[in-house]
């Protein structure tokens, strides 16, 4: 079971996935907007095992991505949060929202939560954020996180033949930002 870990910001509640946010992970993959960048669109059985990937990093590694609830409505709205399978280019901070929910800054609001989680939990010295070179909205958000193009990447299997642009940053230049 993932622990009880939950982070608040001003409008969301970012915890660890449960089986109650199958369906909100099912929605977000068969859209192929909200897919597009993230592994591209995926049938149920497919987001089954990603979720259990991602629910069960919480136990090996000691961290994985959060789910991400609006905390008007209690929704599910997607994923974001650390990331770093076995054989990934860095340490990452990675973000995958619905696409009702983006537009609103969520992601940003999201993911520096999720930064200040990796440096100041995790003690990570450097962040990155795989970015493809088409998904100008997500390199926006990694350039508003004061995150800048570092090098280029090539993904590790299952995913091979994707070259990312990575973005990044160190613990330290985060905590000047934000502190």
């Amino acid at each position: 079971m993932a622990p009880r870990l939950i982070i608040e910001t001003p409008r969301l509640i970012l915890r660890p996935p449960q089986t109650e946010d199958f369906e909100g992970f099912c929605e977000l993959m068969a859209d192929e907007a909200s897919a597009k960048f993230i592994g591209g669109v995926q049938p149920r059985e497919v987001v089954w095992r990603t979720l259990c990937v991602m629910s069960g990093a919480w136990t090996i590694r000691g961290f994985s991505m959060f789910s991400v609830i609006e905390k008007e409505t209690g929704r599910w709205i997607g994923r974001l949060g650390p990331w770093q399978p076995d054989g990934w280019p860095g340490t990452e901070v990675g973000w995958g929202l619905l696409s009702s929910a983006q537009g609103r800054g969520y992601a940003l609001e999201g993911a520096s939560a999720a930064m200040d989680y990796a440096v100041d939990v995790l003690g990570w010295t450097e962040i990155i954020h795989c970015i493809d070179p088409k998904n100008t909205p997500s390199i926006k958000v990694a350039e508003r996180l004061g995150s800048r193009r570092l090098r280029t990447a090539e993904a590790p299997p299952p995913m091979a033949g994707i070259t990312w642009d990575v973005y990044g940053q160190t613990a330290d230049d985060w905590r000047a930002r934000s502190g």
